[in-house]
């Protein structure tokens, strides 16, 4: 019996990378053995085992042939004949190939990981890779995982993607698989290039049809210079992801302009109200998905309410603090950041913003956190009761936030700060023509 370490465990170690989670494969035992060597069985269609101290898996080494659709439809053969190369040629890409054999520290490297490593190169191992569909999801997040390393999706291999997309198997994959896929991925450090990359081999439309109905949709080019309502999301996208790592807060954003895709033609490039309409097919993705609750309660949120922060001077200290109740901040306080950080990440996640300041979003905490200090039991003291109470808080709330508004400088309260002037709108127009979709995103 032969133990390695295996699969993303040894491609994480080779970049310098924390590995959270150590994989095995054991050559030369069955079942039997490993049960009486005090392993405990999780798997049944292809026998995985923990380790009795450490509860690291260890697999046995399998092959897999195909016999029905969708990822599910193989048949696995984990004899104790089969060998390492065996178990290891079976495997999605190259860099997820290579074997550690810790005992001797050498490495085993059947499909040429290692220099794919070495040259940031993604790549499928052999025509097998067309087997499982659930492999185009998994090579995007790697992607996205990997892409500040510098890595890229070999052209042979997207052109397989593609093909694999258009014979239609994506179908067969479960709702709950596809999210699990898609949670992994807006946990990268660039969750943008997994969505980008799955519009560009035409598999955004059949796994999240909502967002790629964005794609050539046109915002007015004084507030989007991108002009593209997708890649301004993806743009977004990638804003939030350097102030949040929460994988809720990012699908919020990813989610936040799905109401212009509703938008009719004749009232282009404006978009009244995108943000309510935007709650029935955010509501209509979800439920396919089956996202979990969190996400799309926090979603409904960002959906509904992300443009006001645009205009929230709009009707004074009644209205902000009328939007904190809105947003039910008083009873569930821990949303107004993460809330806050993504009306920032969509305003700077537009084509010469990226490096504009954008303080609404502190004053809007600032705000916040000032109208937290009214307390219900100051008002109890004066004798009154029931709706009473909540009008007095409501009303000291607006005093306070008249106060502050007092202190902010005229071009905040006015919003002339935030457009972009007219020459430097034009620069990026000339600039945008010289540039495809990838460019604004990676």
């Amino acid at each position: 019996m032969q133990i390695y370490l295996v699969g993303g465990a040894v491609r994480d170690r080779l970049l310098g990378l924390e590995c959270k989670d150590k994989d095995y494969v054991v050559v030369g035992a069955n079942p039997d053995k490993m049960l009486s060597l005090g392993y405990t069985q999780v798997g049944s269609q292809f026998p995985v085992f923990l380790h009795p101290d450490t509860h690291a898996e260890y697999a046995l080494a399998r092959t897999e042939r195909k016999s029905g659709l969708g990822y599910k439809g193989f048949i696995c053969d984990f004899s104790p004949d089969v060998s390492l190369d065996d178990d290891l040629i079976r495997r999605d890409l190259t860099i997820n190939a290579i074997a550690y054999d810790e005992a001797n520290d050498t490495y085993i490297d059947p499909t040429g990981g290692l220099d794919d490593l070495k040259n940031r190169v993604l790549r499928h191992i052999s025509p097998a890779f067309c087997e499982d569909p659930l492999r185009i999801l998994r090579v995007c997040r790697f992607a996205a995982k990997l892409h500040s390393f510098g890595f890229k999706i070999a052209q042979q291999t997207l052109d397989l993607m593609q093909s694999m997309t258009q014979s239609g198997e994506l179908a067969t994959l479960t709702p709950e698989r596809v999210f699990l896929e898609i949670e992994k991925a807006l946990n990268t450090p660039s969750p943008a290039v997994f969505f980008y990359l799955l519009h560009s081999i035409g598999a955004l439309e059949y796994i999240m049809p909502e967002l790629e109905a964005l794609h050539g949709v046109p915002g007015p080019k004084k507030w989007h210079p991108e002009i593209d309502s997708f890649v301004h999301t993806l743009m977004a996208l990638d804003r939030i992801s350097y102030y949040s790592e929460d994988s809720v807060t990012r699908f919020a954003v990813l989610c936040h302009d799905l109401g212009k895709a509703l938008t009719p033609k004749e009232l282009w490039p404006h978009h009244p109200d995108h943000g309510p309409h935007g709650i029935g097919p955010l509501k209509t993705m979800c439920a396919r998905l089956k996202v979990p609750r969190a996400y799309e309660d926090f979603a409904s949120v960002v959906v509904y309410y992300h443009s006001f922060i645009h205009h929230l001077y709009d009707k004074g200290a009644e209205g902000i603090v009328s939007h904190f109740e809105d947003l039910d901040g008083y009873r569930r306080p821990e949303r107004i950041k993460p809330f806050a950080l993504c009306c920032k990440a969509d305003f700077l996640g537009r084509k010469g913003f990226e490096n504009r300041p954008f303080p609404r979003s502190d004053y809007f905490l600032a705000m916040f956190s000032l109208t937290t200090t009214v307390k219900a039991a100051e008002f109890v003291a004066q004798g009154l009761k029931g709706p009473a109470i909540k009008e007095a808080m409501h009303q000291k709330r607006v005093k306070l936030v008249t106060e502050f508004l007092k202190m902010l400088p005229k071009t905040e309260l006015d919003g002339s700060a935030n457009a972009l002037p007219p020459d430097v709108l034009q620069s990026l127009e000339i600039e945008k023509k010289k540039e495809g979709l990838s460019a604004l995103v990676i």
